[in-house]
C-alpha cells in the first residue's frame, strides 16, 4: 500500500460512525487496502498522478469553521432547499428546514436507515472506481434524497459545500444517495466552491443515483475551488426503464481534480444527456472520466463536452460508451472539443466506443484547436482588441453549452464569472500569437 492508503485507512479508524454503516465501511476500507496504488502504467490514472496526495499528505479530519467565508463566497441566488456543509460538516443554522424526502444519515429513521443499508454503495463500482472505495471507508454522514411514487419536490435541492483553509492539510468526504422510485422528478444541485485563499485540503465527493421507472432527475455538479484544493469526486447513475437523466458539470482545475461520470442503462427506453465544460489555467490540472454502460435495448445517450485550457495547464477526457451484446437499437453520440489558448497548454482525450450489438446507431467524435485566425481578423478589423477579440471567442466557444441550462439561476450565476475569467486574458488565455 501506498503511505496515502495507510494514512487514509488510519482516519476511517479514528472516525466516529453510526453502527449501521459499519457494514458498508469494513466493505470500503478492505477494497482499499487490497486495491494497487495508481501509478503512470495504470489505464484509468496513467495522465493524472497523484503525487499531490503523498507530498502533502492531509492527516486529520477538516473540521466546521465560522461563518467568515460568507463574505468571500457568493451562493447561488435559487429558491431551493439549501443545505450547507462547511470541510464536511453540516451547518443547520445556514441550512433550509429540511422536508420529509431529504434527510442526513445522521438523523434517519428506521425505515430511512433500510433504505440507505440497502442501496448505499450499490450503484458504485468500488473494484473500478478506488476513490469510491475510499468513500466507503470513510462514510459517517451524508445526505438521503428519497422521492416518492409519481412525486415531485416543490423545490430544487441546492447542496453548498465550502472549503476553507486550515493549519494543517485535512480531509473531508461527503456523500449524497438519491433515490427517485417511479414516476418521480427532482433536481438536485451540488456546489463546492472555496475563497481565493490558498486551501489546503482535500475533498472526496460521491453522489449516487437510483432513478426509477419513467422517473427524471436533473442534476448539476459545479466545482469552482481554488487551485490548490485537492478534488476527487464521482456521479454514479442507474437508470430504469424510460427514466430520464440530464446532467451538466462545469469544472475549474486545481493541482488535482478528478471527476468521474459512471452511468448504466438498466431498464428499456431510458436516456442519458450529459454535457460539461472544464477550464483549467495556470499550472492546473483537471480529469474527467465518463463511462456510459448500455446493458438493454433501445436506450439513448447524448454527451458532450468542451474544455478550454490555458497557460501550462493540462486536462484529460476520457468518454467511454459500452453497447452490450443485448443493447440492440441503442442510440449514442459522444462529442468532446478542446480550445488550447497557449502553446504550453495540453489535451488527453480518448473518446471510446466499444460495440457489440450489430443494430445500433452511434458515433463519437474528438477535436483539439486553437482559435480561428480568421474570426480573430474580422473581430479586430472592426475595431474590437485583439486580448477582447479573444476572450469573445473563446466564451462563444462554451456558451452553446451554457445556453442550454436549463436553470436560469445557474446561468446568471455563472456568465459572470466566465466573463471575469475570460476578461484576465494573460491568466487564461496564455500568450499564444495568433498572428
Amino acid at each position: 500500500m501506498s503511505d496515502f492508503q495507510n494514512v487514509a485507512l488510519q482516519l476511517a479508524e479514528a472516525q466516529h460512525s453510526p453502527d449501521w454503516l459499519q457494514s458498508l465501511r469494513e466493505r470500503g476500507a478492505l477494497s482499499w487496502s487490497s486495491a494497487r496504488w495508481p501509478t503512470r502504467k495504470t489505464e484509468l490514472w496513467k495522465n493524472t498522478p497523484l503525487q499531490p496526495l503523498q507530498s502533502d499528505m492531509p492527516s486529520r479530519w477538516a473540521a466546521a469553521t465560522g461563518t467568515d467565508w460568507q463574505q468571500d463566497i457568493e451562493q447561488i441566488d435559487i429558491d431551493a432547499t439549501r443545505l450547507v456543509f462547511v470541510n464536511g460538516q453540516f451547518m443547520a443554522e445556514l441550512s433550509s428546514d429540511l422536508p420529509a424526502e431529504i434527510v442526513r444519515f445522521a438523523d434517519a429513521d428506521v425505515a430511512q436507515r433500510q433504505v440507505i443499508e440497502q442501496k448505499l454503495g450499490t450503484v458504485v463500482d468500488a473494484e473500478r472506481h478506488l476513490f469510491a472505495a475510499l468513500s466507503n471507508a470513510w462514510v459517517a454522514d451524508g445526505i438521503l434524497v428519497q422521492v416518492p411514487r409519481n412525486r415531485s419536490l416543490d423545490k430544487p435541492i441546492y447542496v453548498l459545500n465550502v472549503s476553507t483553509p486550515e493549519a494543517e492539510p485535512a480531509v473531508s468526504n461527503q456523500r449524497v444517495l438519491m433515490v427517485l422510485e417511479d414516476g418521480s422528478q427532482a433536481e438536485l444541485i451540488e456546489h463546492y466552491v472555496s475563497a481565493d485563499s490558498k486551501q489546503n485540503g482535500f475533498v472526496n465527493s460521491l453522489t449516487e443515483v437510483i432513478v426509477g421507472q419513467n422517473a427524471q432527475v436533473q442534476h448539476y455538479r459545479i466545482n469552482l475551488e481554488q487551485e490548490d484544493l485537492l478534488h476527487v469526486g464521482g456521479v454514479h447513475v442507474n437508470l430504469h426503464r424510460d427514466a430520464r437523466f440530464h446532467g451538466f458539470t462545469l469544472a475549474q482545475g486545481s493541482r488535482l481534480k478528478r471527476i468521474d461520470y459512471q452511468v448504466n442503462h438498466r431498464g428499456e427506453g431510458a436516456h442519458l444527456e450529459l454535457h460539461g465544460v472544464y477550464l483549467p489555467r495556470n499550472k492546473q490540472l483537471i480529469d474527467y472520466h465518463t463511462n456510459v454502460e448500455h446493458c438493454v435495448p433501445h436506450c439513448t445517450t447524448n454527451e458532450v463536452f468542451r474544455g478550454i485550457i490555458g497557460d501550462s495547464a493540462k486536462a484529460v477526457f476520457n468518454g467511454r460508451i459500452h453497447i452490450h451484446p443485448q443493447a440492440q437499437k441503442t442510440l449514442a453520440e459522444l462529442s468532446n472539443k478542446n480550445l488550447l489558448t497557449s502553446p504550453n497548454a495540453e489535451i488527453y482525450t480518448k473518446p471510446e466506443l466499444e460495440i457489440y450489438a450489430d443494430d445500433v446507431r452511434c458515433a463519437h467524435g474528438a477535436t483539439i484547436s486553437q482559435l480561428n485566425e480568421t474570426s480573430l481578423f474580422y473581430l479586430q478589423s472592426r475595431g474590437v482588441e485583439r486580448a477582447e477579440a479573444i476572450s469573445m471567442l473563446s466564451f462563444g466557444f462554451i456558451n452553446e453549452l451554457l445556453t442550454q441550462v436549463p436553470e436560469q439561476a445557474i446561468q446568471d450565476y455563472l456568465r459572470p464569472r466566465l466573463t471575469t475569467l475570460f476578461g484576465q486574458g494573460s491568466e487564461l488565455l496564455g500568450q499564444l500569437d495568433y498572428e
